[in-house]
């Protein structure tokens, strides 16, 4: 299955969750619904809903309330993850995403952060009209986790001493937890068996894990125009990604030298010299093969559920997870 063709299996469902993101939207504030509208409609892959409905699918036939309860879960994540980016690019200072501005380039921060907060407590305001209280309590837990993630991430930025471990930690409870409470919710939703729950949690997990490696990989490989965003973001603010943790272990003592001094300034002065040190120590390729290791616990965590295409094209999306380019 091409990754064009992941979609395609939950076609109609995705076309009702996009209807249904847009009605959630409305507010009698015009500057809520104009930057909702143009954060939420700029682009992006929607994985993360898409994760939701495949595993309620992949999980078990779903009669009409369940289907539409999946629709209203999809919605769900991607509010919250729409709303962790408004308020990222904040605390990033970060001016372009997908290619264009940033709504606290556009608008401002405090605007940006504002939206993000009703975004928030929308999606909420959906899970009590959902009424699972086990889909509750695994989203309670998992914004949790990802508002650890985004303290912990942090208090890396700026220093070279963080270590592989610390900054795998950080990038389950930042990015990889709402693919594994997405992937759980679908699940709960279908009724799934408590082995099923299980296996679909851990997928969303290696998936969402997997994912962020290779976001963090196309910092120093991919142009702008592909990231639709500015090469270097992670450099600028400091933050001490696993290519980076790689070359100040391996690198050349020139190599370690400048990456560690970028961390420590957050500076761009010596980005290309950096981006070659990175190329050039097999940072990229290990980054890449920690990648395709989660992505193939991902799929191996699928094998206790029936064959179907909603199965088939999980195992396509953790595939082209670390195959992507943008």
């Amino acid at each position: 299955m091409q990754p064009t063709e992941i979609h395609d299996v939950v076609a109609n469902e995705f076309g009702q969750v996009n209807e249904y993101i847009m009605s959630q939207l409305s507010s009698d504030i015009p500057l809520i619904e104009q930057i909702g509208y143009y954060i939420i409609s700029n682009g992006g892959k929607r994985l993360r809903p898409l994760l939701v409905l495949l595993a309620a699918r992949a999980s078990a036939q779903l009669n009409n309330m369940q289907l539409h309860q999946s629709i209203q879960m999809a919605t769900i994540i991607e509010f919250i993850h729409t709303s962790t980016l408004l308020h990222d690019d904040v605390v990033d200072e970060s001016d372009m995403r997908r290619g264009k501005k940033t709504a606290n380039e556009e608008w401002g921060n405090a605007p940006s952060v504002l939206v993000g907060d009703f975004l928030y407590s929308r999606a909420f305001q959906i899970m009590v009209d959902v009424g699972s209280m086990q889909c509750m309590d695994i989203l309670a837990k998992t914004t949790n986790v990802i508002a650890e993630g985004e303290v912990q991430q942090l208090i890396n930025c700026g220093d070279p001493d963080t270590t592989e471990e610390s900054y795998l930690k950080v990038i389950q409870y930042k990015t990889a937890k709402l693919f594994e409470g997405a992937a759980l919710c679908g699940a709960v939703i279908a009724q799934a068996n408590t082995e099923h729950q299980e296996a679909l949690r851990c997928y969303g997990m290696y998936v969402g894990t997997a994912f962020q490696l290779i976001d963090d990989v196309m910092d120093y490989t991919s142009t702008a125009e592909e990231m639709g965003k500015s090469v270097g973001d992670d450099l600028a603010e400091g933050k001490p990604t696993l290519p980076l943790i790689f070359t100040m272990k391996h690198g050349t003592p020139e190599a370690i030298k400048r990456v560690k001094q970028a961390i420590l300034t957050g500076g761009l002065e010596q980005l290309e010299t950096i981006i070659s040190d990175v190329q050039h120590c097999g940072a990229i390729e290990y980054t890449q093969q920690k990648a395709q290791q989660q992505a193939d616990l991902a799929i191996k965590a699928l094998t206790c559920l029936p064959e179907s295409k909603y199965k088939t094209a999980l195992i396509a999306l953790a595939n082209a997870s670390v195959k992507r380019r943008n």
